[in-house]
């Protein structure tokens, strides 16, 4: 069986804003009259959507509130994030990014994007850095009810691409996910996709512990080399 496609995941893999997010999920919780505290980003927040992050947060300080409530908390958070984007000229895209993108259509194969991010800040960074003509296909926090590790997402993101792509006849195990927290690629795997962790947000040891193959930057993922390998893989 060939690899077919390409999912990838948007924070910390194309865009390095986890540093932002962190710091506006503390203002909602300050503006909230709640003290953030060491560490419960990077447990609670980190690979996750800002729906699961949110619901913990609150639930953790005993705060029970609506899914209005939690909807009204993202759209204010959302525009903090495409405020600042906005004062930023070149914005922080991974290096190695560009030269995988060109390896991956070389290879004929499409792409998607599979995130608990916002849509419209999805759409706001690919459209920033000319890349959203590449992915046709974007699954974002606003079209799936649960977060990862949930699978949910990257089921629907196989979907979507055999909708544009009918003539693909994806299976989750033709596809490979690019992913760079724990939660991530527990969700692919749990799709049945195979998975590249990148060590821009937890340690290479980390990675290389829980996903397929293990990069500590997107410049040294071997692409040709994974296509060459993935039947074996898949038949091991």
């Amino acid at each position: 069986m060939a690899l077919k496609a390409v999912l990838f995941d948007f924070n910390g893999v194309i865009i390095n804003d986890e540093p932002l997010h962190q710091k506006l999920i503390e203002q909602i919780m300050l503006e909230e009259n709640l003290r953030p505290k060491a560490g419960e980003f990077r447990q609670l927040c980190l690979g996750r959507s800002d729906r699961a992050c949110l619901k913990d947060l609150l639930a953790s300080r005993g705060r029970v509130v609506t899914e209005d409530y939690i909807t009204g908390l993202i759209v204010r958070k959302s525009r903090s994030y495409q405020q600042q984007l906005a004062e930023i000229d070149k914005l922080p895209i991974y290096p190695g990014l560009a030269d995988l993108i060109f390896q991956i259509r070389a290879a004929q194969m499409p792409m998607a994007i599979v995130s608990g991010a916002v849509r419209s800040e999805i759409d706001l960074v690919l459209n920033r850095v000319d890349l959203a003509q590449y992915f046709p296909v974007v699954v974002s926090g606003d079209d799936i009810q649960g977060s990862k590790p949930d699978p949910e997402g990257y089921l629907l993101g196989v979907d979507r691409l055999n909708e544009y792509y009918p003539e693909l006849r994806l299976k989750p195990q033709e596809c490979l996910a690019i992913e760079d927290t724990p939660a991530g690629i527990q969700a692919a795997k749990q799709a049945g996709m195979q998975v590249v962790g990148v060590a821009n947000s937890y340690p290479f040891h980390m990675m290389q512990r829980q996903s397929n193959w293990a990069v500590d930057y997107l410049s040294e993922l071997e692409f040709d080399r994974i296509r060459a390998v993935y039947g074996q893989k898949l038949a091991a």
